[in-house]
């Protein structure tokens, strides 16, 4: 049985040795509304071939894992209605069903190994949620982290978390989180949480030669690099504070609960910014597409020798 099937750049760039980063479709399908979707998608795979990478969006597609998708299937994605949001526990069943389904950041971490994929770049991994000692609502994509050898390149934890807890999980779990550039762990739509990252590099160089040295190790996981939005684009986080806490009270009283909850406190704080947190989330996706490219430059360069 054949588990992915790539599209004819990454088929190309497979056979190539051509350096490839994985990019989630949830931010197609759950981010935002067409057709603007469609433009962020296109330009984050633009992003990707300016820094001399290959794009390898994931989703399931009529029942088949695509690694990869052309601009019609692209297009077609972002149009789609009722797509599944599918993490760790549901993908195999959607393949299975013949569904169609978006892919989170444990999914698409899932993907990208089945591909052969090293490094994938998302806007911010999911993680603790706020009150979780009371709902145990605790995102399968640190999990995921802890036993899927994928370099994962994003802003920190989605702001709406409880990134302190996030942070004590990851540690547990023994997945490395590397602040790339500073010391202080950024905060998705910030570029400072005010808590000191556990580790800190400054060279995609150095990220890709750790990268390799854990599998050459024979240690589990992959890596967590917090890549901090461009200055000019970020939402400190005092403006930010009070906005999260009402979307959260807003969802608790309506009662917004599982995997309802993301999607619903990033369109609410989106409401509360007047459009400036979905300005910042797309300014960040891009920024960690660059990087990402650089990364997977180095572990293309090291297979090469």
């Amino acid at each position: 049985m054949t588990l992915f099937t790539p599209s004819a750049e990454v088929a190309k760039a497979q056979a190539e040795g051509t350096p490839i980063v994985a990019l989630e479709s949830t931010i197609i399908t759950h981010g935002m509304p067409y057709p603007q979707n469609l433009e962020v998608a296109r330009q984050v795979e633009a992003d990707v071939r300016a820094a001399g990478a290959v794009p390898a969006t994931m989703a399931v597609l009529n029942g088949t894992l695509r690694a990869g998708l052309d601009d019609a299937e692209l297009e077609a994605l972002a149009k789609a209605k009722g797509v599944a949001k599918l993490s760790r526990a549901d993908m195999a069943a959607c393949i299975a069903t013949g569904g169609t389904g978006a892919t989170t950041v444990a999914a698409t971490m899932i993907a990208a190994r089945l591909a052969g994929i090293h490094v994938f770049a998302t806007g911010g991994i999911g993680g603790v949620h706020k009150g979780a000692e009371l709902t145990f609502d605790i995102s399968a994509d640190l999990m995921e982290l802890a036993q899927t050898p994928v370099t994962v390149v994003a802003a920190g934890a989605k702001a709406i978390l409880d990134i302190p807890k996030t942070l004590e999980v990851l540690e547990t779990q023994g997945v490395p989180v590397i602040a790339y550039g500073q010391d202080d762990m950024p905060a998705f739509w910030s570029r400072e949480s005010g808590l000191p990252a556990p580790l800190r590099m400054d060279d995609p160089a150095q990220i890709a030669a750790a990268h390799r040295l854990r599998g050459e190790m024979g240690v589990p996981g992959g890596q967590l690099i917090g890549n901090p939005i461009p200055k000019d684009a970020e939402i400190s986080a005092e403006v930010l504070a009070p906005i999260i806490a009402r979307a959260q009270a807003d969802a608790d009283a309506f009662g917004i609960a599982g995997k309802a909850v993301t999607p619903y406190l990033l369109q609410r704080i989106f409401e509360l910014t007047e459009g400036k947190s979905l300005e910042a989330n797309i300014a960040l996706v891009r920024n960690n597409a660059k990087l990402a490219a650089g990364i997977a430059k180095h572990l293309a360069d090291y297979s090469a020798k």
